[in-house]
């Protein structure tokens, strides 16, 4: 894994090559203040000033050149501004001109992310080096770059190399990073305490058998905060089988458990004055001979009883005794992430979490965060009425819905059944991959949602660092 604290440093006047950013407020003057010969150029490299073109400025000397760039906002510059220098540019020390990088820093280093683990033989671009003198932002955005890479890392590795057990081993090594600690339940205790996530993995391999994986971390007597993830290995739809077309990327379904782990590992990274509760679902939905079927009664931890109208619609099996368990604690908030469902991508498409919320004012807040940090998430109505969809004729509640309507919304309302009534929960429906390479964010593997939670538990609790 890259290791990005060497790729933004303090600014302590090391030669290095300067990057100059312009806008569209200086362009002009700034193109006819240079020579001739600069501004030929700059023709010759097709330099316009448009949002991210950039162009090479040869200097005296062997080895001096300067880089200009053109940005959206010098004033304001987002995280992924300075992305396509980062991927682009020979490898060396680079400062920025008269700016200090803040948020581009994010995107400076997530440019140079690679997922290389199957590769063989690739010669991997050597490291550009981003010097700032905004040295108090260098470990924030390096935690953060490491939380994302994580993300990406374990949606990326194929679910035969991150089935339950490299689940349960990714959320130990960032336990043992922290000083936390882990406790993970399976085998008859799994089927006796949380039946439901036993139901759907028991069909898996015995190497692959479900799990709940717990950590803890934190001052007993700080707010507890719980943390859920969807911890789907690998989806095969079950005895209701997806077609393989709808299969092919379901190693990404575990997203919303990397996605929780990743939001741990900042949250703790940050010292957040919190009692972190993090709770994994690890489970493959495969298919056997004791796979659960279409029509089964499953008990929840909870108590309620629910009937299987679709085994595909496994994933609201498993938070939801995650969820209860997590209830039992008594958070002071609950947060959960999960590739839920198919409805929420046509709703929303793949860049946009869809998130329901129990409380319209934590809602606006976590949409504002989003927007803080140009990690946008979009609220669906958490609407009751839809609830008759979940009925069932023989049990407490059906996990499929009913008529193929407002899918995203009636698996949120299954999954809010299990969330204690007076607890401030949010569900985060997330895509956890990148169908389009863009600068800084490959095919591939993404979070999405993480920093916008992330930074709305930085203004919850008092860190805005």
């Amino acid at each position: 894994m890259t290791d990005f604290s060497d790729l933004l440093k303090a600014d302590n006047q090391q030669p290095g090559h300067m990057i100059r950013l312009l806008d569209a407020l200086e362009h002009d003057a700034w193109m006819a203040a240079q020579p001739p010969a600069v501004r030929s150029m700059l023709t010759a490299q097709k330099f316009r000033g448009k949002p991210g073109e950039q162009a090479i400025i040869p200097g005296e000397g062997d080895g001096v050149w300067s880089v200009v760039a053109a940005v959206q906002n010098k004033a304001k510059l987002g995280p992924w501004c300075l992305a396509r220098l980062a991927e682009t540019l020979p490898e060396g020390l680079y400062r920025l001109a008269d700016v200090v990088p803040g948020a581009a820093a994010f995107g400076w280093l997530m440019a140079q992310y690679r997922f290389d683990r199957y590769r063989q033989d690739e010669a991997a671009p050597g490291p550009r080096v981003l010097l700032t003198s905004g040295v108090a932002q260098i470990d924030p955005m390096v935690q953060l770059a490491r939380a994302t890479a994580l993300v990406r890392d374990m949606v990326n590795i194929p679910a035969a190399d991150m089935g339950p057990p490299d689940l349960e081993k990714a959320v130990e090594a960032v336990a043992q990073a922290f000083g936390a600690h882990v406790t993970t339940t399976r085998g008859d205790a799994l089927e006796q305490g949380f039946p439901m996530i036993h139901a759907v993995g028991k069909a898996a391999d015995r190497s692959f058998a479900p799990r709940l994986i717990e950590l803890e971390w934190g001052d007993p007597a700080h707010p507890r905060l719980a943390l859920v993830g969807k911890g789907i290995c690998f989806d095969s739809g079950g005895l209701d089988i997806k077609p393989s077309s709808g299969m092919r990327l379901m190693k990404k379904d575990m997203g919303g458990a990397a996605h929780a782990l990743g939001l741990a590992q900042l949250i703790m990274a940050a010292r957040l004055p919190v009692r972190l509760h993090l709770l994994i679902a690890a489970a493959e939905n495969a298919i056997g001979a004791n796979a659960f079927r279409p029509g089964d009664i499953l008990r929840s931890r909870k108590g309620l009883s629910v009937e299987i109208g679709n085994t595909d619609a496994e994933g609201r099996l498993v938070l939801g005794d995650a969820l209860t368990r997590a209830g039992e604690a008594q958070p002071e908030l609950v947060v959960d992430f999960a590739t839920l469902t198919g409805a929420a991508r046509v709703a929303v498409g793949p860049d946009l979490p869809a998130l329901f919320c129990n409380d319209d004012d934590l809602a606006a807040q976590a949409m504002a965060a989003g927007m803080e940090v140009d990690d946008p998430l979009w609220r669906l109505p958490l609407w009751d009425p839809y609830a008759d969809m979940l009925k069932s004729d023989v049990a407490d509640i059906n996990n499929a819905g009913d008529g193929g309507f407002a899918g995203a919304i009636t698996a949120a309302l299954f999954l809010k059944r299990f969330v204690p009534d007076d607890t401030p929960w949010m569900h985060l429906d997330t895509f956890a991959w990148r169908p389009t390479s863009k600068p800084g964010r490959p095919k591939g593997g993404e979070a999405l949602g993480m920093r916008a939670i992330f930074r709305l538990l930085q203004r919850r609790y008092g860190n805005q660092h």
